[in-house]
Parts: structure tokens; sequence; C-alpha cells
């Protein structure tokens, strides 16, 4: 199957979570057998922040960068051949424009996609505002398919008209995310990696900034663009943005590795974001704060550490020594390899295309 997808970027990770996500779904879908373009814009300097994991894993994807809708307007006459269009949430450009453009491409030949990839932002938008023009336009795509959110989104989702609704997690990609040897420049008691965002900072403050004034006497590591004019305490060393490929050395270099969910994707849960699984993959001991849905996919305590203040991952880091720590790494990169995989993600998609094909294929008939 021919599939030309429109995303953020694919290539990098600067000021994009999603990049992860896309890599590991669209090399998994490609090595299913499916052809796969993936058009990304040329915006917020994410060109110039290509990582070499990237490289790598684009021979097998062609990446097609635009610098303006017209170019891209160009792009989606020669994928009028595709069997499946894909319109990802959150492009960054036009995405309302692109919303409603993708699906004058519909044909009995080809299918249209909608791939939302933060559920929470795009349902606020939509619910808070009735004329927004994507309420009329979700009933008119083949699929949805979300990042995350469970029953709940999908529920939410039908309610707004759509066809049919999957949700398609984020996972962890085997060759990409793996124990590597610690390095000195990363070694910490705790670490966290995410860019500052008003959605998350407050969880933030909580877990991680007040966990390190609750404990000076430890070493913090904070990576992630934003941080730079925000007062930090003396224990926490801020590193700017951090690239996929330095990812499996920071989480096997700390001692801990920290996810805090943003406040949007707590609060409407089974949303597990990429950094979990990659720091699982990669071997490390997680702590997370809580959120709906997680004993879904790990078993609480276990397979990872949860946390409900800073007081209780600083009991974590004080309670728990090195091969404590290891034996719960053990278990959740043990979790991931069996029941999280972007293969495994990539077949559940694989399916789905092909039966909602069978299944278009017999209402064009009849």
């Amino acid at each position: 199957m021919k599939i030309f997808a429109i995303g953020s970027s694919i290539t990098s990770s600067y000021w994009n979570g999603a990049a992860t996500y896309y890599r590991g779904i669209y090399k998994a879908l490609h090595r299913l057998g499916h052809e796969i373009t993936f058009a990304e814009p040329d915006i917020y300097g994410r060109q110039q922040h290509r990582e070499r994991a990237a490289e790598l894993d684009s021979v097998e994807i062609e990446v097609e960068v635009y610098r303006t809708v017209a170019e891209l307007r160009q792009l989606l006459r020669c994928a009028t051949g595709a069997d499946l269009i894909v319109k990802h949430s959150g492009v960054g450009e036009a995405d309302e424009y692109l919303e409603e453009l993708v699906l004058e491409l519909k044909s009995p030949n080809t299918r249209v996609t909608f791939w939302d990839v933060d559920a929470p932002a795009t349902l606020q938008r939509v619910e808070s505002n009735a004329r927004d023009p994507l309420r009329k336009l979700i009933p008119q795509y083949d699929l949805i398919f979300t990042y995350g959110g469970g029953a709940p989104v999908v529920e939410h989702y039908t309610r707004l008209g759509a066809q049919a609704c999957y949700p398609i997690y984020n996972a962890v990609d085997p060759e990409t995310h793996f124990p590597v040897t610690p390095l000195k420049q990363f070694e910490c008691d705790l670490a966290f990696v995410g860019n500052r965002l008003p959605d998350r900072e407050r969880r933030v403050e909580e877990f991680f900034v007040r966990a390190a004034q609750l404990a000076p006497e430890m070493q913090f590591l904070l990576g992630g663009e934003g941080w730079g004019n925000k007062t930090l305490p003396p224990n926490v060393r801020w590193m700017g943005h951090v690239k996929i490929e330095d990812h499996n050395a920071i989480n096997c270099s700390a001692r801990m590795v920290l996810n805090v969910n943003r406040e949007s994707m707590a609060q409407i849960g089974f949303s597990p974001p990429t950094r979990i699984f990659e720091a699982a993959g990669a071997g490390a001991c997680v702590i997370t704060d809580s959120w709906p849905g997680i004993e879904s996919f790990f078993e609480p305590g276990s397979e990872l550490l949860i946390a409900d203040s800073a007081e209780c991952v600083i009991s974590f880091l004080r309670s728990i020594g090195r091969a404590g720590a290891a034996q719960i790494a053990g278990r959740i990169r043990a979790r991931v390899l069996r029941d999280h995989t972007y293969s495994q993600r990539a077949e559940l998609v694989h399916q789905l295309l092909h039966l909602q094909r069978e299944a278009s294929a017999v209402t064009f008939a009849s």
C-alpha cells in the first residue's frame, strides 16, 4: 500500500515530541511492505536540527520537505495515486487548510485518515468552538487514529461523527532505544527530558524542581528547550535540546529517569508518552506521575514507580538502591519488548487498514 503522510517532522525532534512516534510507526509499516512518503514543513528550525538517526531511518522512508503551501499542493498532486493519505494533527503550519484540502483527494481508490497526535488539544479545540471547521470534517475521514486517550477519546470522536476511531499508542523501537555504556557527563540521580510547555510546567515544578530542592545532596539533569530563563536549584544542570541519539546515554547514565505528563494528557489518561518507552527500552528505572490507565500498560511498583508528589520522588531515590532500580528497569524493559513495540503497533494499523479497505470495497460494489 502506498501511504502519503503529512506531519510536523519525522527528521527532527527539535520542539517536536512526535518525531520518535512517527519514525517508529512508519519504519515498522515500511517493513510490512508499505511504501511510505512523509511530507513535513520547513519551520521552527527543525531542518537545521536534523538528527543522525533520522538520516538512517529515512533510507526506508521518502521524506519530502516543503517550504510553502504551494509546494505542498504540488506534492499532493503527486500523491493522488496513493492508497492512503494521512493528515496528522499539529503539523504546525496551515493545519486547518490541510484538514480540508486532503479530503479533496478522496476517491474509491484513495482513503484519507486523520491521525491525531494530541487528542486533548484537538478535542478541546473543536469543543470550545462550535464553528471550528474540523467539526464538520471529522465524519468525512475514512478513519481516525489517535496517539492515545483510550476509550474516552474514541467515545468523544464517535460523538463527533467519526466513521471509526482507534488508538495507536506509543511504543519502543528496540533498534533505536537500547542499553548503552553510561557517560560521565550525563551521570545524575534523576534525569528529566521535556520541553517547557504551559500545559506541563506546573507538574515539572512539582515533581522535578521541588524534588531537587528537597534533596540538595543529589544531582538532577534537565533536558529540553525553553528552560534557559527559569530559576533552577543549584543542583540542577540544564543541557538544552537533547537529540534522539543522546537519549540512550542519558537514560543509562541516570540512576532514575522521570516522566511528567502534560496536564491535559494526565487528565484524559491512557496516553503513555514516548519518554517512558524510550527509557524502558534503554533499561532505565522510571518514575512517573500518575494518570488513568497506566496499569493497562505497566505494573505499578514492579515495572515502574508512581509518584504523587516531590516527596514521593525523593523517597524512591533515597530508599531504592542501584540493585533494586536495576531489577525494576529489567522488568519494564522485558515488558515493552514483549507487549509494546512499534512492530506490534504497525501490525495493528496494517490490519485495520486492510479491514477498512475490504469494507469500503463491499460498500462500493453494492
